[in-house]
């Protein structure tokens, strides 16, 4: 007769299971406490520098960004971020979702499984790579000849063109999975009344989707806005000077920029440049955060729709 006893297995085996739960369990909380030591750093340093500037926020609006001579101005810094974060996502989201949709849906299978793992192995190029790559193309023979800058090397357009290519892989990686795991019942339901493939795409699978398109799309935007190098080596401006405008065929400065510029300075003795930096990093971490929040929100709300 079998019991219970003879479904819970020997002794031996009962007492790995606990072990490997301990170790994930240890794994979670040590990458917990981890986040929250990052988190516990850069609040630190951030108020040590407003301790430095006595608390007054007028500082932050100063005109330009330039730690070493007390200039904090945030303007600079953020609208920087947000035009070349835009230029990269208006590159990577047709781009990366139309290469997803055709994998997905019009991709014949051995086309798919060559060129997924392509896709994937090309989220992991160097970005100082395509930091040269915008230097030695993307600026000179791009921007410069189709938007008449023979004078300036670098701008905030082509390092949001350098961003955009870097970003592309992980909204096609990410989207290509999200498209595929829509149950094939529904694109056959849609066949099945006459619609087709193209109608069946938009109306039918995209909507499914949406949520982890958009877990995608969120994943894209933290990637542009976290990226360092393209955006120091081409953005061309150190932040001396006043923000030249929302023009992106100008010189900027992006949040992550502006700490590299930092790095390896005399700011490194201390002082308020010193704790800027970690000013800015917590900036950037609040903003990831609040992208997360919000995406996992808008997916709850989708996902109890479809």
């Amino acid at each position: 007769m079998l019991t219970i006893r003879d479904l819970q297995g020997s002794a031996r085996r009962r007492n790995r299971e606990r072990a490997m739960r301990h170790v994930f369990q240890a794994a979670a909380i040590t990458s917990i406490v981890i986040s929250l030591l990052i988190l516990f750093v850069l609040a630190r340093g951030t108020l040590n520098f407003l301790r430095f500037i006595d608390w007054d926020f007028g500082v932050l609006f100063d005109t330009g960004w330039f730690p070493r001579r007390e200039r904090f101005d945030l303007s600079t810094i953020v609208l920087g971020t947000l035009i070349m974060s835009t230029v990269a996502m208006v590159v990577a989201v047709p781009f990366g979702l139309g290469t997803a949709v055709y994998l997905s849906e019009y991709a014949p299978r051995r086309v798919r499984k060559v060129v997924k793992p392509v896709i994937e192995v090309l989220a992991g190029i160097p970005s100082v790579v395509v930091g040269f790559f915008v230097l030695k193309f993307i600026a000179p023979d791009l921007v410069n000849r189709f938007f008449g800058q023979p004078d300036s090397a670098k701008s905030m357009l082509a390092a949001g063109l350098g961003i955009g290519i870097l970003v592309i892989p992980i909204m096609a990686a990410v989207s290509e999975d999200a498209l595929s795991a829509v149950p094939g019942s529904l694109r056959e339901a849609s066949y099945g009344c006459g619609a087709r493939k193209v109608n069946t795409v938009v109306r039918v699978v995209l909507p499914a989707a949406v949520s982890g398109l958009v877990a995608a799309s969120i994943i894209a935007v933290s990637r542009a806005i976290g990226e360092t190098m393209v955006a120091t080596m081409a953005a061309g401006y150190d932040g001396s000077g006043p923000f030249t405008g929302f023009n992106p065929l100008n010189g900027g400065i992006s949040m992550t920029g502006a700490m590299t510029n930092a790095v390896g300075t005399d700011s490194n003795r201390g002082g308020a440049p010193f704790e800027a930096l970690f000013f800015v990093g917590f900036l950037l971490f609040v903003v990831t955060l609040g992208l997360n929040l919000v995406g996992n929100r808008f997916v709850q709300r989708v996902r109890q729709k479809y």
